[in-house]
C-alpha cells in the first residue's frame, strides 16, 4: 500500500472531499432528505484503516517491478474451485503509482472472492515510472489481459463472458481496454487482446481525456492525462475511440468531486451522438468516491448485484 495514499498531496489528489474549492466540475454535496442531515461521505483513512486482506497468486507478464496481476481464487471445502467467473480489477490514482498501488482494490477483490467470483487484479507503469503514460501503460494493460488469457486454463478460471472493472484513472483505462477489441488492430498498445469482455463498468471513471487535459484545478492535474493521452485521442480516449462491443456500465457517488456524474453524463451524451446506446448510468446517493471501492457501502453492494448480473448468477 502506498503510504502516500495517507499524504496530504495524496488526501487532495484522491479525498472526494477535498476537492479543490475552484474546480468548476466539482459536484456539489447532495442535500439531505426530509430535514435529515447530510452525512459525512467516506475518506481514505475510512478504507485503509481496515484489515487487508491479500491475494492468493502473483503472475508476472513481463520483467517489470509493476508488471504483474494479483489472482483471487475462490476456495470452497478447503481447495481452490475451478470454473468460476473472473473479473478484471483496475485500480486508479491519477494514473501515478506514487498515489496508487493495485492493493488499493484489495478489500472489493477479497469481497468477490468470498462471493465465488476469481478476480485478476492488475498492476501497470504510471505516468510517474519510466515507460508509463502513451504507450508504455496501455502495454501493460494489454500485456496484464493477456496474460489472464494464457494462465486462465492454469488456473481454471471461466473467461468466456469476462467483466472488466476499473475505479477512477482505472475507470478509463477499463472503457479503454473493452473499445480496443473493436479497434483496428496493430502493434504495441495498437494490438488487440482477444479477451472476451462482456461487460464494462467505470467506478467513478476518467472516460475523457482531452477534457482532462483542459481541467485546470482538478485533483489529478492536467499533466497526468496530457501524458496519457498522447498525440491522438482516437487511440487513448475512450469518449473519441470506436465502441465496445461490451456493455458499458459507469458508476458514480452523487457527492463524488474527483469524478462527479457529469462526466459519466457527458461521455453517454458523446456516445449518443454517434449511435452508441449500449450505456447505462448508475448514481447512488449520497456517497462519494471511496465508497465505490470500499464493501459495505451502497455503491458496492449496487455494483456487487451488476457483476453478479453481467456474469448471469442473478
Amino acid at each position: 500500500m502506498k503510504h502516500a495514499l495517507t499524504a496530504a498531496v495524496a488526501a487532495f489528489c484522491l479525498n472526494g472531499c477535498t476537492m479543490a474549492e475552484n474546480d468548476p466540475s466539482a459536484a456539489p454535496p447532495s442535500p439531505a432528505s426530509a430535514g435529515e442531515p447530510a452525512r459525512d461521505i467516506m475518506v481514505w483513512d475510512d478504507l485503509l484503516s481496515r484489515p487487508q486482506p491479500e491475494p492468493d497468486h502473483r503472475i508476472a507478464y513481463g520483467e517489470g517491478d509493476l508488471q504483474f496481476s494479483e489472482l483471487w481464487l475462490p476456495i470452497v471445502d478447503g481447495i481452490p474451485a475451478s470454473g468460476h467467473p473472473t473479473v478484471l480489477m483496475i485500480h486508479g490514482g491519477c494514473w501515478q503509482t506514487d498515489i496508487a498501488e493495485r492493493d488499493i482494490m484489495n478489500w472489493i477483490a477479497g469481497d468477490l472472492r468470498d462471493r465465488g467470483i476469481a478476480v485478476w487484479n492488475i498492476e501497470y507503469r504510471g505516468v510517474d515510472r519510466e515507460g508509463g503514460g502513451w504507450p508504455g501503460t496501455y502495454e501493460d494493460v494489454l500485456a496484464a489481459a493477456a496474460s489472464l488469457v494464457e494462465n486462465a486454463g492454469r488456473y481454471n478460471l471461466d473467461i468466456s463472458n469476462t467483466v472488466a472493472i476499473g475505479h477512477s484513472a482505472g475507470g478509463h483505462l477499463a472503457l479503454w481496454l473493452a473499445a480496443r477489441q473493436s479497434a483496428l488492430p496493430g502493434n504495441g498498445a495498437l494490438d488487440i487482446v482477444r479477451l472476451p469482455i462482456g461487460t464494462v463498468i467505470s467506478q467513478g471513471g476518467l472516460p475523457d481525456l482531452e477534457a482532462g487535459t483542459r481541467r485546470e484545478g482538478h485533483a489529478c492535474g492536467t499533466e497526468a492525462p496530457r501524458l496519457l493521452m498522447g498525440e491522438n485521442p482516437t487511440l487513448t480516449s475512450p469518449q473519441r475511440m470506436p465502441a465496445p462491443s461490451a456493455h458499458q456500465i459507469l458508476v458514480n457517488g452523487a457527492r463524488d468531486r474527483i469524478a462527479p456524474p457529469d462526466y459519466a453524463e457527458a461521455y453517454r451524451n458523446a456516445n449518443l451522438a454517434r449511435d452508441v446506446t449500449d450505456i447505462a448510468l448508475v448514481t447512488i446517493p449520497d456517497e462519494g468516491h471511496v465508497e465505490l471501492i470500499s464493501p459495505g457501502t451502497a455503491a458496492w453492494e449496487r455494483q456487487v448485484e451488476l457483476i453478479e448480473e453481467a456474469l448471469g448468477r442473478r
